[in-house]
């Protein structure tokens, strides 16, 4: 049964061929792949040129296969069970086998990036993504279809309890449902596409498209040619332009007026040849950024370049750019193989892209790819093309700056996933020094010039493309001016932090859809890397929050406050101990809770998942109220709130068993209005959009966490917060060369016992760990050339031990540990003296180095002396690199390293003196006390002593006899005694005595006398008598 088409459909397709426009149809109905023939009839019917191409895109099973005997198997198999009418079998059939149909499953649509097609189906919307629709339906051409199949529905508002496939990325095992909040917005949002149909598939056009009512056709303002002003504009530069080598016959490549102008502009600076410029090109998704850049690139290879580089986030990025410098070559007549060669990628993952071509015509020239973070290969460039600048982190671009020409490309808004941290920041900071280069004349010849390009005509379809208008706001993609100006910014003490109801803020009411766009703007601003699929995560996904810091908010203007600072904020954890166990014993980690997996991990504890926390997902600061402590006021807030200071201790304590409140209608449409009355509209009871936090009840948690790129600003943002380490991945981020890095806080909380002063609380041995293992692993390849300070403020170590007592953390192992043999000590005493080279000691410094940031040599160190040991002994590094990470000469860096080794020589030479003690026998304590005897009365008893021996001892031998005196008696002889006195002077000596010689000889003197000799013969003589007479009865 033949019906007739409504007019609506057939004026908006031919309208949108006339002002190459893309028209939108969403089909609902079990039937609706059947309209598709009829659409792309309509749409043959309009176009001049051939018949439009198509893209057909799917989950992964195409209800209609692309192979003709499997399709005939199928159609036969749908007819008997009467799900295709036979009267349209024949020309779908012949349409699938005709129209030149590309099929893509939705994981592959990467592959279909930079290609166009006139036509665009997407079916299975469960496995959509706001990623995928905006990639598909930005390779439609202007004046093409979209058309988006959905099954049979009872209602619109179906789609919002609709369970999509990324739902199962969402859920976690304490927060299990996701509820459509982006679907309800996007039906929504198809109301206000002014070039979007929903109908039945019977072409039915609903109610929700009541827009299309007065739809009539449009003129097209064309000159005398068919052209219009634009591509009249592009026509007259082409003309002006095609004498002129090379850029009369690039520019004849170029699609659009914009684009022409950009590559007059690099073409421009690459003729000047003085190297010191920089042209940045910043435009929306589809306007022919990379084609202008190869189209340079070829000129640049004509000006006689001969090292040009090329760089992005991956190759496949520069898949576009290649092309055209091709293109380039064919106009500038450059003959493959015999002028240049293209060499390919052999890494199957990359499949075949282009990294570099050798051009041999004028001399050896090549543009060469290379990866973001290999700056050290620019030596000898003279062209360096960054191409999606803005998904590269800023700091990597900064490194690829240097004394060359650079041309730099950047998607302000799209697909790719972008942000303006490249043109909030660097574009800002070149243009400055361009204006100070200006300004001083005596500079003018060293500085660089900056040139900003934009482009704002699109080349697939014409400007005013409502399409585009409609995704670019579904997506919160060009939301450049959603960032308003900031009147007045309060003090910190002033702001407060609210909670945002995720109902409410994708409801697309007016002001919650302008809520949530500058809200995205902030996102963009503030992170270099952002993607449309965020968006969703953020609508859907039951354990993520928002809150926002606001200034003094003045209820009595009717008008929204100003956004200071977004963060948010995932809930992760409650995680059992049955699948914590499981986790460890399988080695695999489940998705999300992200934290408590990874400490599970790392630590192999189990008893962690089980406790809840936060973790910080953003947190995006306004960029006009950068580093004035609106990010630090949010966190400090935040955590208060999760401490329960907010809110009264009664209301915290209540039992989570309690019953939940109830949920919100999601639909306002009543059961029994059909599909094709059914209007929607959006909710109505709807809850407030912010709450205070007093006014709201926390969740109870045991932490807070944060995950991100690792990088010293960043980090030193965190640990000012009291946020520790935990977890640092090995391997960095191949685009942007940074390491994971996790960090957590405790909260103050009763469940968990803890010494209350101590910050990290329960986390503290846990952070022990983690230091000991990084200190350990900064010699590894993965650590040993990260940035000195970045590693000082990880490890943390305590630099001063004046406090401490040397001898009580003396361990009897430590010598051993650092010193292996008296041979190192004595190499190492050496060093310190001076009689030898660093090298000689180069086997102690690295267990040197470790144990002392252990904190297990208390000596005193300055931090440059500690960044010193750093570097030469963790990273185990030589003298050249230490001096380019500190920034100074090895004049400096090595007195530095002598003093650092001589106070651990001094140390460990005490710890050796203390252990050869410790070895000795213990010394005998002698208990000194006074005497009882005073000196005075043990010198009279001792005189006394010696009188009376000296008495008894006379007595006994006779010493007091005259005849023992006579020997020293003077002879009366006067003449004798008068000569005495004259020898010895007239004077006697004051001692009273003088000398007389004796005239008796020496054995006179001491002769015994006769008597007495007598005596003691006899008794010598009685004495042996008497020994003889034992001797011989001994002997009987």
């Amino acid at each position: 049964m033949r019906k007739k088409v409504d007019e609506r459909i057939r004026t908006l397709i031919e309208n949108g061929v006339k002002t190459r426009h893309r028209s939108f149809f969403v089909i609902i109905g079990d039937k609706s792949r059947d309209q598709i023939v009829n659409l792309h009839h309509m749409l043959s019917k309009s176009v001049i040129k051939s018949r439009p191409n198509v893209l057909w895109c799917y989950r992964d099973k195409l209800e209609l296969s692309s192979h003709k005997k499997k399709r005939a198997n199928q159609v036969k198999k749908l007819k008997h069970r009467g799900l295709l009418d036979p009267e349209k079998v024949d020309p779908l059939s012949r349409f699938l086998e005709t129209a030149g149909i590309t099929y893509c499953q939705y994981k592959d649509t990467e592959r279909i990036l930079g290609n166009t097609f006139g036509m665009c189906i997407l079916q299975d919307f469960e496995a959509l993504t706001p990623n995928l629709l905006a990639r598909t339906i930005e390779t439609v051409e202007g004046g093409g279809l979209i058309i988006l199949l959905l099954r049979s529905l009872s209602s619109l508002t179906s789609l919002y309890t609709m369970v999509m496939d990324v739902h199962e990325r969402f859920r976690t095992e304490s927060h299990s449902i996701a509820t459509g909040r982006f679907n309800e917005r996007f039906l929504l949002s198809l109301a206000s596409c002014e070039s979007c149909i929903v109908m039945d598939d019977e072409l039915n056009i609903l109610a929700i498209s009541s827009h299309m009512k007065s739809i009539t056709p449009v003129p097209v303002k064309e000159d005398s040619e068919g052209l219009s002003e634009a591509e009249r504009d592009l026509k007259d530069l082409k003309e002006k332009l095609k004498d002129d080598f090379p850029v009369g016959p690039l520019i004849k490549k170029c699609c659009t007026f914009d684009q022409g102008k950009a590559v007059i502009t690099f073409l421009d600076a690459i003729l000047d040849k003085t190297l010191r410029s920089t042209v940045a090109l910043l435009a929306g998704r589809g306007r022919g950024k990379s084609a202008a850049l190869g189209l340079a690139v070829a000129g640049a290879v004509a000006a006689g370049y001969s090292n040009i580089f090329v760089t992005a986030p991956r190759p496949e990025n520069l898949k576009t750019l290649f092309e055209f410098v091709s293109k380039g070559f064919d106009m500038l007549e450059y003959k493959e193989h015999l002028d240049y060669d293209i060499v390919k990628s052999s890494n199957p993952e990359l499949k075949k892209v282009t990294i570099r071509i050798n051009i041999y015509k004028q001399h050896r020239q090549t543009i060469q790819y290379i990866q973001p973070h290999e700056h050290g290969k620019l030596s000898q460039v003279e062209l360096l093309v960054v191409d999606e600048a803005a998904a590269i982190p800023l700091p990597v671009v900064k490194s690829l700056l240097g004394p060359y020409l650079i041309f730099l490309s950047s998607t302000v808004n799209g697909y790719e996933g972008t942000g303006r941290s490249l043109s909030l920041k660097l574009i800002k900071q070149l243009e400055e020094q361009s204006r100070v280069t200006t300004k001083n004349t005596d500079t003018v010849s060293s500085g660089r010039l900056f040139k900003p390009i934009d482009l704002n005509e699109a080349i697939r379809y014409a400007s005013g493309d409502p399409v585009e208008s409609w995704l670019n706001n579904l997506l919160c993609l060009d939301i450049e001016n959603s960032i308003p100006s900031i009147n007045r910014l309060p003090p910190t003490d002033e702001c407060d932090l609210y909670y945002v109801n995720r109902d409410t803020l994708f409801s697309y009411h007016k002001d919650s859809e302008l809520f949530l766009q500058r809200m995205m703007a902030l996102y963009v601003a503030s992170h270099y890397k952002n993607s449309p699929n965020d968006l969703q995560l953020l609508a859907d996904a039951p354990a993520h929050h928002l809150f926002v810091l606001l200034g003094p908010v003045n209820e009595s203007r009717n008008q929204l406050p100003d956004i200071l600072c977004v963060i948010q904020v995932c809930l992760e954890g409650k995680i059992s101990k049955t699948s914590a166990m499981r986790s460890l014993s399988n080695g695999q980690q489940p998705s999300g809770d992200q934290i408590p997996w990874k400490f599970c991990e790392q630590f192999q504890d189990k008893d962690f998942p089980s406790l809840s926390g936060a973790r910080i997902v953003r947190i995006a600061t306004h960029p006009h109220a950068m580093k004035l402590g609106y990010g630090s006021k949010a966190i400090e807030l935040l955590k208060s709130y999760f401490e329960g200071q907010f809110t009264p201790i009664s209301e915290v304590d209540v039992e989570n068993d309690q019953e939940p409140p109830p949920q919100l209608k999601i639909t306002e449409a009543t059961k029994n209005v059909s599909l094709l009355e059914e209007n929607i509209k959006p909710r109505s009871d709807l809850p407030p959009l912010l709450v205070h936090l007093s006014e709201r009840r926390p969740e109870k948690l045991h932490y807070m966490g944060v995950s991100f790129g690792l990088t010293l600003d960043l980090f030193r943002f965190w640990k000012k917060h009291n946020f520790a380490p935990f977890y640092i991945c090995e391997i960095p981020n191949s685009v942007t060369g940074e390491h994971t890095c996790m960090m957590l806080k405790p909260l103050d909380t009763d469940d968990i016992e803890v010494d209350g002063s101590d910050e990290l609380g329960f986390f503290r041995p846990f952070y022990r760990a983690f230091r000991s293992a990084f200190a350990r692993l900064l010699c590894s390849p993965s650590f040993n050339t990260m940035e000195c300070e970045l590693a000082m403020s990880i490890l943390a170590p305590k630099l001063k031990f004046e406090d401490v007592d040397p001898s009580s953390t003396i361990s009897p192992s430590i010598y051993d540990d650092i010193i292996k043999s008296p041979i190192s000590m004595n190499r190492l005493a050496a060093y310190v003296n001076n009689l030898a080279d660093y090298h000689l000691i180069s086997d102690v410094k690295l267990p040197l180095a470790y144990v002392y940031f252990q904190e297990k040599l208390p000596v005193t160190l300055l931090r440059k002396e500690a960044t010193v040991l750093l570097c030469m002994g963790l990273q185990n590094q030589d003298i050249s690199y230490t001096e380019k990470m500190m920034d100074m000469d090895r004049q400096q860096i090595m007195p530095i390293y002598m003093k650092v080794m001589k106070k651990f020589h001094n140390y460990l030479d005490s710890v050796t003196s203390k252990q050869f003690t410790a070895t000795l026998p213990p010394v005998k304590e002698v208990d000194l006390k006074p005497h009882p005897i005073l000196v005075d009365e043990d010198l009279d008893e001792a005189a006394r002593k010696v009188k009376d021996d000296f008495k008894a001892q006379s007595e006994s031998e006779g010493l007091m006899n005259l005849e023992y005196l006579q020997r020293y008696a003077i002879a009366d002889k006067d003449a004798e005694f008068e000569n005495a006195l004259q020898n010895g002077s007239v004077k006697i000596p004051s001692g009273g005595v003088i000398s007389v010689k004796s005239s008796k000889s020496k054995a006179q003197k001491y002769l015994k006398p006769k008597r007495e000799l007598r005596k003691d013969k006899d008794k010598s003589s009685s004495k042996s008598s008497k020994r003889k007479k034992r001797t011989s009865q001994s002997n009987l």
